[in-house]
């Protein structure tokens, strides 16, 4: 398989990849690319840019060849990081050492897609619950740590930490306001769309260094068995059950709008029953693509709007 990095070009909202990758080009009827199919579907609310660098990166190398040797051994090594926690349940406690470590690793040795998509989640996911909130409870905003990196630098500030624990609290305090008001999240008529900026998603470039090769699902495989070990038996479990809320949250949007079909894309089930950790590496990909269409469904429900804006009589 092509392992080429795809060019990228700097443009007002900052990294793009270009939404027509150079393995694109070509097409042969009696072997079709399965990447190209992918690419070419538009059932998915889904970024082009941000489409196109996902579909790329996952035709890397690493993910074929290196992620089936090395799955089996990250769920060994969270296993033995959990039965230590067993003895040892708060200890070690090292979020900042955990960060700075992923962060040297995207640097040096994750591809520059798999680097922007991971920054660009954390830009979508406070855009989605800032849309929620401004619809929900208008006039209220849960009290959230800012996670809008625009390099790779920015996740040492334990950004990844921080989003889960947005997350937990987000919906606590979403709904201690909206039990304190005596409403329900419900149907909007005239929908907030002011929380959803997809061009002012600034991303700087990414590294893309002779040994930036590492494939995001790899990455992410690799990353787990740290998290599991350098973090509380506690912060472990509630980082790994938080992709589970990827369902509350399209229920919340759900309800916003009106309208159910994202629904339907949400692979991580809801949190009542909790998933083992030893599959939050591949549930952390489901994560992602979850958070990806449900920001394109608000942007296609946004401009949607907006064009019946324009069109209505004054």
């Amino acid at each position: 398989m092509s392992d080429l990095t795809t060019p990228r070009t700097e443009q007002a909202g900052g990294t793009q990849f270009p939404a027509e990758p150079a393995w694109a080009l070509s097409y042969d009827i009696e072997d079709p690319d399965p990447s190209l199919a992918l690419l070419r579907d538009r059932t998915l609310p889904f970024d082009p840019s941000a489409k196109a660098a996902l579909i790329t990166d996952q035709r890397r190398t690493s993910r074929q060849f290196l992620l089936p040797l090395l799955r089996p051994l990250a769920k060994l090594s969270i296993i033995a990081a959990q039965l230590f926690h067993i003895i040892s349940p708060r200890w070690p406690q090292a979020p900042r050492f955990l960060h700075r470590m992923i962060g040297f690793g995207m640097e040096r040795f994750v591809s520059p897609e798999a680097n922007y998509l991971i920054l660009r989640h954390f830009h979508l996911g406070t855009q989605i619950l800032a849309f929620i909130a401004d619809n929900a409870t208008p006039g209220f905003q849960p009290q959230l740590e800012p996670t809008r990196p625009t390099k790779i630098r920015d996740v040492e500030d334990n950004i990844f930490l921080k989003h889960d624990l947005n997350i937990y609290n987000f919906i606590i305090q979403l709904n201690q306001e909206l039990e304190r008001r005596g409403t329900a999240i419900g149907k909007v008529e005239d929908l907030d769309f002011s929380a959803i900026q997809p061009d002012a998603i600034e991303i700087g470039p990414m590294a893309a260094g002779p040994l930036n090769r590492l494939d995001l699902e790899t990455a992410i495989e690799l990353y787990t068995p740290a998290y599991a070990f350098w973090l509380s038996d506690r912060d472990f479990w509630r980082a790994a059950n938080s992709l589970q809320l990827d369902e509350t949250i399209a229920l919340y949007v759900a309800r916003l709008t009106g309208q159910e079909r994202h629904l339907a894309l949400v692979n991580n089930t809801h949190p009542m029953v909790a998933h083992s950790t030893l599959c939050a590496g591949f549930r952390l990909m489901l994560h992602g693509l979850a958070t990806e269409v449900l920001h394109g469904f608000l942007v296609e429900l946004k401009n949607a709007c907006g064009e019946r804006a324009e069109q209505a009589p004054n």
